[in-house]
């Protein structure tokens, strides 16, 4: 059965259908603070947004400073905190992910997506935005960097933000 597209999709001038497989972890104490279910449509709208039609594999954590602390000096050599890590295993349209066998379910297979709960927290006190609107930006910031979208040259900066601005504003109508 082919599935139907989602009433939200309309906002963004679309009736794009969506298969998106998406494995989301919730640490303790945060369980219960953030619901699976928003966390979902964040990440569905800002692959809609982005044009995104084949199916994909995500996985989304939310976790604590200290975890988010090690990966980043694990693998950015950056000893400190940050608000979103994005560990991309292939980008649609790049050559980068060519190496990776295609599983047979033609899935494409995004990457990881590390976000900290208290970070976000410290953001959207700084911003006095609420903290739904800050979790909703690092969630969509790391979707973009999974689909290639960066912000080390000043055009790449204004391309990425531009879109992010895009999928709160579909998600704010909703």
């Amino acid at each position: 059965m082919t599935p139907l597209p989602h009433p939200r999709y309309d906002l963004l001038g679309t009736n794009a259908m969506l298969n998106c497989r998406l494995s989301i972890q919730i640490e303790e104490p945060f369980v219960g603070l953030v619901a699976e279910d928003w966390l979902r449509r964040v990440v569905e709208t800002t692959l809609v947004a982005t044009g995104i039609s084949e199916p994909v594999n995500i996985g989304l954590v939310i976790a604590d400073d200290d975890t988010v602390r090690e990966l980043n000096r694990s693998y950015r050599g950056v000893d400190g905190t940050t608000d979103v890590l994005a560990f991309a295993l292939s980008q649609p349209g790049s050559d980068e992910g060519e190496h990776f066998v295609m599983p047979p379910d033609k899935t494409l297979h995004l990457g990881e997506i590390f976000i900290s709960y208290r970070q976000a927290e410290r953001q959207a006190e700084e911003q006095q935005h609420p903290l739904e609107r800050e979790l909703a930006l690092l969630v969509i910031h790391g979707v973009l960097h999974l689909l290639g979208y960066e912000h080390e040259r000043p055009e790449a900066e204004e391309r990425m933000r531009a879109m992010e601005t895009k999928v709160l504003d579909a998600l704010e109508k909703e």
